[in-house]
């Protein structure tokens, strides 16, 4: 560790050398700046400002870490940010020549205040931008603190070439939850891999790492299981309102999961059952276990559908499953739903979820599931997710599990907003800006401490939705304040706070055209 970290001071200290060597042709004098005014979401711990600016010029090189694996990618990934903002094309890890006049030096350490994973510090000096990062997923979050601090327009006035200034000071900064999660319902109507990958990097911009993808439903079967071919010839072709539906090869779905790894984001997948799961039994009648007959469906109801959670067939087409997408998917979380099973018995139900959760765990993946699986013998190892019934995240609780709390009325993106909102439902009611802010999950549910609380996650279904614009419409802005509530320490939640730095995202929702809903509570930038 000794080692690691004296390399990264030499290497710093010789860029700054260098750096020292050159001698401006115009001493620049930096407006005085407040580095604790700007809009940062979500919040970090602590902002320590210096009331100078760093210069974001074409004479500014990034250089990274390149002992440390991945962080030559994050440092490649801020320069063609910042090349999407500016007109400005930085080297990543070049040589220095009479040129370089200010220096982005991304590092690995392990001597920062905070001990999580995704720790980073960032010290914004006049010629210099240290970002230090315990992880090369550390340095990502840093660098996305670092993408909402430079301003939209450039300085032209103090230096002979344009000049983006960067507040200088100190950023210390750690998650409050390791599980920061957005899920999308591909299922009820699907999305294209475009469109999933817009997304992805929408959620990134906020620090969210866990991606739960809901692949199967009752209207459709969106991922290629190879073994099982008419889950996808039969049961894709459908959606809710009769459109024609679609999914995912095995390498659609690769290229999704390794879109969603260069942003340091873990995708999840999902496979509900044993109800939910239409699709699948319309496509193999031999899995229907309600004894009735199976069509095709597109509406919006649920609860009907059913495995034959006694049938030997049933745990092979699980184990196929699970096995294909287990391979493919390096998450070590597989989410098997488990709700809203009103068609099995309960009986039939509690050893379906023991079944499988023991599929699972030969494929080498821990269970995630609804908040009903709780009802089972589940192990400490499965993590339980809540939706609904509070006492089931108790009940997980004391059975040593871990809850990522989803609760259905603060943070369901399909909620409306309110009664004029178009798209959305409201069986959980309305959830408008304030509301999906304006709770503590640490004392969500009595009885539950903080230590069982993996996380949180924004769920977004799509029975209402059919593309881009109305996903953003649903999840824009909900979403930013989930990922603040997911990364940010409880004491600094403060709604107040918390709209005024939301109102100022004007500019960022605004050139990636995402299609937000104007919630009148926000002091938006006009």
């Amino acid at each position: 560790m000794k080692s690691t970290i004296l390399k990264s001071i030499t290497i710093f200290s010789l860029l700054l050398a260098l750096l020292s060597c050159k001698e401006e042709k115009k001493k620049i004098e930096y407006p005085k700046t407040d580095l604790s005014v700007n809009a940062l979401i979500p919040k970090p711990i602590k902002v320590i400002p210096t009331h100078t600016a760093f210069g974001l010029d074409s004479s500014t090189v990034i250089f990274t870490d390149q002992s440390a694996t991945g962080f030559e990618a994050v440092g490649q990934f801020l320069a063609n940010k910042i090349k999407e903002v500016t007109p400005l094309e930085l080297g990543v890890n070049t040589s220095i020549d009479e040129s370089v006049r200010r220096i982005i030096y991304i590092t690995k350490t392990d001597s920062l205040a905070q001990d999580s994973p995704e720790a980073y510090e960032l010290y914004i000096q006049n010629d210099t931008i240290l970002l230090s990062a315990r992880s090369a997923a550390g340095a990502f979050r840093g660098v996305q603190t670092l993408r909402q601090l430079i301003p939209e327009a450039a300085n032209d006035t103090i230096s002979s070439s344009s000049m983006w200034l960067i507040p200088s000071g100190k950023i210390i900064d750690a998650p409050q939850y390791a599980y920061r999660g957005a899920m999308l319902d591909v299922a009820r109507h699907f999305f294209t891999v475009a469109e999933v990958k817009r997304y992805l990097d929408q959620l990134a911009y906020y620090k969210i790492n866990k991606f739960h993808l809901h692949l199967t439903d009752d209207q459709g079967w969106r991922i290629e299981i190879k073994s099982w071919p008419k889950l996808t010839t039969i049961g894709a072709k459908t959606e809710v309102g009769g459109t024609k539906g679609g999914f995912y090869t095995q390498e659609d779905y690769k290229e999704i999961v390794a879109y969603a790894a260069e942003r340091h984001i873990e995708v999840i997948p999902e496979i509900d059952m044993p109800g939910h799961i239409n699709a699948a039994v319309y496509s193999y009648p031999i899995l229907n276990g309600n004894g009735k007959s199976v069509n095709n469906y597109t509406g919006m109801r649920v609860g009907f559908s059913t495995l034959d959670t006694r049938k030997d067939t049933v745990y092979k087409f699980i184990d196929d499953v699970i096995g294909e997408l287990a391979a493919i998917s390096p998450s070590p979380y597989f989410h098997i739903g488990g709700d809203e099973t009103f068609a099995t018995k309960k009986k039939d139900y509690l050893h379906f979820i023991n079944k499988v959760e023991a599929i699972v765990n030969q494929h080498g993946k821990q269970m995630m599931g609804w908040n009903e699986i709780s009802q089972a013998d589940i192990s400490s190892n499965t993590i339980h997710q809540l939706w609904k019934e509070k006492h089931h995240s108790v009940e997980a609780a004391k059975k040593g599990a871990k809850i990522v709390l989803s609760p259905g009325n603060k943070s369901y993106l399909d909620m409306k907003y309110d009664a004029n909102t178009k798209l959305g439902l409201t069986w959980a009611g309305f959830i408008p800006v304030d509301s999906a802010y304006q709770w503590r999950p640490s004392t969500f549910i009595k009885g539950l401490g903080k230590e069982h609380i993996l996380g949180i996650e924004a769920p977004l279904w799509s029975e209402t939705i059919t593309n881009s614009d109305d996903l953003e419409y649903l999840a824009f802005p909900r979403v930013i304040g989930i990922a603040e509530l997911g990364w940010t320490q409880e004491e600094f939640y403060d709604w107040e706070s918390y709209k005024k730095r939301l109102g100022l995202q004007v500019p960022y929702l605004k050139r990636n055209s995402i299609n937000y809903f104007n919630a009148t509570e926000v002091p938006w930038e006009r």
